[in-house]
């Protein structure tokens, strides 16, 4: 089999995955599946609302040591940006979480799926941001992204 096609295949599978943990959460317990929305009420825990979030970022943190178990090549790809750029790039990241009310998992997936304006907008804006840095990076890094 072609890499290409079984890129393809592997990136249908996991949007199926995706797709089925979405629904059950929001079929199981009413919630959206925003990682942000998940992960952020655990820095300060309400009593009965842990485990389940605990439950989720634990089978998250599974899929990627199953996928590194199968197929280590895929985290082979170190960057190339220092510790500190990264670590500005993810305070970013954070600021417009919080400032969209919400992540790219919870607005792109869950969001555009329930047909929220809200969520339409939001990843049209997350998109468009990634589009424009992506191009004012390969501009000018001189094609080096």
């Amino acid at each position: 089999m072609s890499p290409m096609i079984e890129s393809i295949i592997n990136a249908i599978i996991g949007g199926v995955f995706i797709g089925a943990a979405a629904s059950m959460l929001m079929l199981f317990t009413g919630r959206v599946a925003g990682i942000s929305g998940i992960v952020g009420p655990l820095l300060q825990p309400k009593s009965g609302d842990v485990a389940w979030r605990l439950t989720f970022v634990a089978g998250l943190l599974a899929g990627g040591v199953a996928l590194m178990a199968q197929n280590p090549a895929v985290f082979a790809s170190p960057s190339t940006r220092s510790l500190f750029v990264v670590g500005v790039a993810g305070l970013v990241v954070g600021v417009g979480v919080r400032m969209g009310n919400g992540c790219t998992s919870g607005h792109g997936v869950c969001g555009l799926s329930r047909l929220s304006i809200r969520s339409q907008v939001a990843t049209c804006v997350f998109m468009g941001t990634g589009f424009a840095t992506a191009t004012a990076i390969q501009i000018f890094n001189g094609g080096v992204l």
